[in-house]
């Protein structure tokens, strides 16, 4: 059974899970997939063509599957897919895919996207990210597991950012940024490594070290961003470093926050 309040709108057509919860003076479209245990808090949207997994929880006034603020965006049927267990926040907004971006929006499990977070099209979001107040990140965007994301932070579209990185608050992050990276000042610049979350994350002596030399390679090295990158794989024996070579040398529309001299 599922709990719906008499004051919610459920259109014919959306598939609700066992026990899910949908509050007062919601809205859940035709199209949407709710799994168990989903709970809509109050005065949410849930809209387009959505699916939200189990144990999800989204709080008041937010706005979920809308179509994408994209001005080429022709009305065609593109998808929002949400993962397990996810905290969205009061206020959220989280538009569907375009079809010049592959034509959905994903966000995986576990993760907190605190008040006033947008998440735009085509983003493709891992697990365990953290978005803190009035973060957003822009079209395109890939945001790798364990990210954290400060508060009213911007990601550029099409910015990739590695597993593991934080970005501090009140920053714009206009280029790719390393796995495990530290990314802080108004316009973003890479000051370091996630020390904290590497070391909270129980990551070993010897991973660290192999992190730190490489970083300092990075920064110090002789040649091209590129040149450096493939140097500190030459021999590496660390996952963590291979993370990063494998992160510089992969695919990208757009160039990479660079470590500060």
């Amino acid at each position: 059974m599922s709990g719906i309040h008499p004051s919610a709108i459920v259109e014919d057509g959306a598939q609700i899970g066992q026990d899910c919860k949908i509050g007062p003076f919601c809205f859940v479209g035709a199209q949407v997939k709710l799994a168990d245990r989903v709970e809509l808090k109050s005065h949410v949207v849930v809209t387009g063509d959505t699916s939200i997994g189990s144990d999800t929880v989204i709080f008041n006034f937010s706005v979920i599957g809308e179509i994408p603020q994209d001005l080429k965006f022709g009305g065609e049927n593109t998808r929002l897919e949400i993962g397990e267990r996810n905290r969205i926040r009061e206020h959220v907004t989280i538009n569907t895919g375009t079809d010049g971006g592959g034509g959905v929006t994903r966000i995986g499990d576990d993760c907190l996207l605190m008040a006033g977070v947008h998440v735009a099209h085509d983003v493709q979001m891992g697990n365990r990210v953290i978005m803190v107040n009035n973060a957003g990140a822009a079209g395109h965007c890939i945001v790798e597991d364990d990210v954290i994301v400060g508060g009213i932070s911007g990601l550029h579209q099409w910015v990739r950012v590695g597993r593991g990185a934080i970005i501090g608050a009140l920053t714009m992050v206009p280029k790719d940024v390393i796995p495990y990276g530290l990314v802080q000042a108004s316009r973003g610049e890479l000051d370091g490594l996630n020390l904290v979350g590497l070391k909270r994350k129980g990551v070993s002596r010897e991973d660290i070290s192999a992190l730190r030399a490489a970083f300092k390679e990075l920064s110090d090295g002789d040649g091209t961003f590129m040149d450096r990158a493939g140097r500190i794989g030459e021999g590496n024996q660390s996952d963590y470093v291979q993370q990063i070579v494998d992160f510089v040398t992969g695919h990208t529309d757009r160039s990479f926050l660079t470590p500060r001299k």
